[in-house]
């Protein structure tokens, strides 16, 4: 009997069912050794030596692996193929105590890119030794990241606030949201109109909207509409015109299929299209790649490894695709040769191919009743763009008809696909919108002139797609890292996501300007992206791993300690303000605390003096429209029922309400229920309101609660879609 041993237990099932009798697969439950959480557990002295601890939840398993390994023939480490998965492997090698000559005679590393009966077979005839390049490349990760962490952390506690931390990527992508937010806030709108004209053909059977986009030779942005005056002037003149067109241009384009998916693409399409945060599309890619079972009641593994960098195929994955395509679409859908790509990501590296399906036969509709809605969706998504990476071109007819009148011209633009290429599979969105038959010098009847008032728009917030696309750019993380980035910066604190977008909190800001000002290397972008490199030249061998750590920790280390000495914690984590201390007349500083900033007499503790800030004196502006409604509230609850004192304006991660002033010693609250105009499907007399969970998580239930205790995680529709969702919901309870 052979071990084979692999991290997750879903794993374990799959590969199971394919080797049969003669092995035994067991699951790691991932890694087995690490850093101990509570002290720094690197033995700066002695070359970085770190100092590894089994994990107390993977004991009783372990003991599981050895009674097994007793009966062994041979142990096969099948951990995942990357630098996290090489190193689970090692450490799963010292954790069972396993010497180094038994390690040559009775141990192999085998890796595999997807879990299918073929892939697994052939891993089994390249078995290797453990490729300790890998596991230095990640030991050295991990140490760099203790390292900050576990130094800076203090400092922050010290200065600030406790129960602060910094991280290496996750620091630099808080610096990228606090930045935007900084660009946002100091981008002042420039006013600019556009003209938009009406025209119809002389049968007065279409209606074209052709825009303004130049005069004489020159282009719109030099017109400089900026004033209603400026827009009203030209309207004047156009107004008398003929319109004419003086020429059409006929254009023929194609349009390549996109690539398969790396990570990072396959993150940002699932946000785009899905609304799946980057953990979620993890954990369900996680779920298609360990398997599922499928009518043979057999366990498949559905898609290739998640955690990948490249855009490549396997020619056996190419050669099969292709295969489909022509059966499935005939031969004009498949290009002569196979389509390749070039990964673009910087210092790219991990698995050697994309992410794909087993096998393109495994449509999403063969398949959909074996899977949980959401693993579909994503499942579909990954099939689809893989066959169209392999279809040929779309060909796309483009029509740019000029219209002249007077000195100025105006544009039509009209598309047509001749032919969809692997738009019948992956569609972009892209739809004909053809114009009628028009002829040069053609008059056009003018039917109206519309002004159009327009401002210019401030860069866009990040998404977890956009911040991900930007992290990636600039080379900073690697595909392991995007989702747990994403995860750890909002679970600190630091950053909120509201309706899709990220903003800083106050904490983040704070966190964020500290680490710039006195510890520019942890964020700086370039100096991320260099370490990146230098782990990619220790996976590589071209690099020792404690060359790397010391080059950056000895300057680190003796920068943190000036700073520590010279920066006093008023200098980074009090503002001074105008306000004087109602009960000893000492200056009120502002101060932050672990959830926010709050007034604070400078004679503490002396005096012990504090007040709550209101929160729309730093809201966000997704927030301003239900503080509005709270101030509204407010002029109805102005002293609290309970104690008298005043009432205030307060925001939570639940929403905007009203509190009392003399909080801590009284909690009386006033929830502010966001109200739809639609009635209560059960009990008819209330309305339904916006509610929050003790999670956070918003449904919606009856204004009348306790006496109706209806409820759904349904958004408000109308009341007659809301009484069959409500019956169903009821019966479903």
């Amino acid at each position: 009997m052979n071990l084979l041993i692999v991290e997750s237990p879903a794993k374990a099932r799959t590969i199971e069912g394919y080797l049969g009798k003669d092995y035994k697969v067991l699951s790691s439950f991932g890694h087995v050794r690490d850093l101990s959480p509570r002290r720094l557990s690197v033995d700066v002295k002695s070359n970085y030596k770190p100092k590894y601890s089994i994990i107390a939840k993977s004991k009783p398993n372990l003991q599981k692996i050895k009674s097994s390994l007793k009966k062994a023939e041979k142990l096969y480490l099948a951990t995942d193929y990357d630098r996290e998965g090489e190193a689970i492997a090692w450490h799963l090698l010292a954790a069972l105590g396993i010497s180094k000559a038994k390690q040559k005679r009775d141990v192999a590393r085998i890796t595999f890119h997807e879990i299918t009966k073929n892939a697994i077979q052939k891993s089994l005839g390249k078995a290797r030794e453990i490729d300790m390049n890998l596991v230095d490349a990640q030991q050295a990760r991990r140490i760099l990241d203790r390292l900050v962490g576990y130094k800076i952390s203090p400092f922050l506690w010290k200065k600030i606030a406790r129960g602060l931390s910094a991280g290496r990527v996750q620091s630099v992508a808080v610096r990228l949201v606090v930045e935007r937010e900084r660009e946002i806030e100091k981008f002042i709108p420039k006013e600019y109109w556009e003209i938009i004209a009406e025209l119809t053909k002389k049968d007065k059977k279409d209606t074209l909207k052709a825009k303004l986009y130049r005069i004489k030779d020159k282009k719109i942005q030099k017109l400089e509409i900026d004033s209603a005056e400026k827009a009203e002037k030209i309207k004047k003149e156009l107004k008398e015109a003929k319109y004419k067109i003086a020429k059409i241009s006929n254009n023929d384009r194609f349009l390549n299929p996109l690539p398969p998916y790396r990570t990072a693409t396959l993150q940002q399409d699932a946000a785009r299209k899905l609304k799946f945060s980057a953990k979620k599309t993890m954990f369900l890619a996680q779920k298609l790649y360990e398997g599922k079972n499928l009518a043979s009641k057999k366990r498949v593994g559905l898609i290739t490894y998640m955690r990948t960098d490249s855009t490549t195929l396997a020619k056996g994955a190419v050669k099969d695709a292709r295969t489909y395509i022509e059966k499935e679409f005939g031969k004009k859908y498949l290009p002569e040769n196979p389509q390749t790509y070039k990964t673009k990501s910087v210092n790219a590296q991990e698995a050697h191919e994309a992410i794909r399906p087993t096998s393109p036969s495994l449509t999403p509709q063969k398949i959909e009743k074996y899977l949980e809605k959401d693993e579909f969706r994503l499942y579909k998504l990954i099939w689809q763009r893989m066959i169209a990476s392999q279809m040929e071109k779309a060909k796309i007819s483009e029509r740019i008809i000029d219209i002249q009148a007077k000195d100025y011209h105006f544009e039509l633009k009209g598309r047509k696909i001749d032919f969809e290429g692997f738009l019948r599979v992956y569609n972009l969105g892209m739809t004909d919108n053809e114009l009628p038959e028009l002829k040069m010098g053609e008059v056009l009847d003018l039917k109206s002139l519309n002004l159009d008032q327009k401002f210019t728009q401030p860069p866009l917030r990040y998404t977890e797609a956009s911040l991900v696309k930007e992290l990636e750019k600039r080379g900073i993380g690697r595909p392991s890292t995007y989702a747990p980035t994403m995860s750890t910066i909002q679970a600190r604190n630091y950053i909120k996501k509201e309706g899709g977008y990220f903003y800083p909190e106050e904490m983040g800001i704070l966190v964020n300007d500290v680490l710039v000002e006195h510890f520019p290397e942890i964020v700086d972008y370039n100096f991320t992206a260099h370490m990146e490199g230098d782990l990619d030249e220790i996976a590589g061998g071209k690099k020792e791993w404690i060359k790397v750590v010391d080059e950056f920790y000895k300057p680190f280390a003796k920068h943190l300690k000036e700073k520590e000495e010279t920066i006093k914690k008023e200098d980074v984590a009090h503002e001074k303000t105008d306000k004087i201390c109602p009960e000893c007349k000492g200056e009120i500083v502002i101060k932050m605390g672990r959830f926010g900033r709050f007034y604070a007499c400078s004679n503490f503790p002396d005096c012990k003096f504090k007040e709550a800030i209101e929160k729309k004196e730093r809201a966000h502006p997704h927030l301003k429209k239900s503080i509005k409604k709270a101030e509204k509230l407010l002029k109805k609850y102005p002293k609290c029922e309970k104690c008298g004192a005043d009432m205030a304006v307060r925001t939570s991660r639940f929403g905007t309400f009203l509190g009392c002033t003399a909080y801590p010693k009284c909690r009386h609250i006033v929830s502010i229920e966001e109200e739809s105009k639609t009635n209560c499907p059960k009990c008819g007399d209330g309305k339904i309101v916006k509610k929050f969970t003790k999670k956070g998580k918003i449904f919606w239930g009856c204004s009348r609660y306790p006496d109706c205790d209806f409820a759904s995680w349904t958004k408000p529709e109308s009341t007659d879609e809301y009484k069959k969702r409500g019956k169903k919901e009821q019966q479903d309870s």
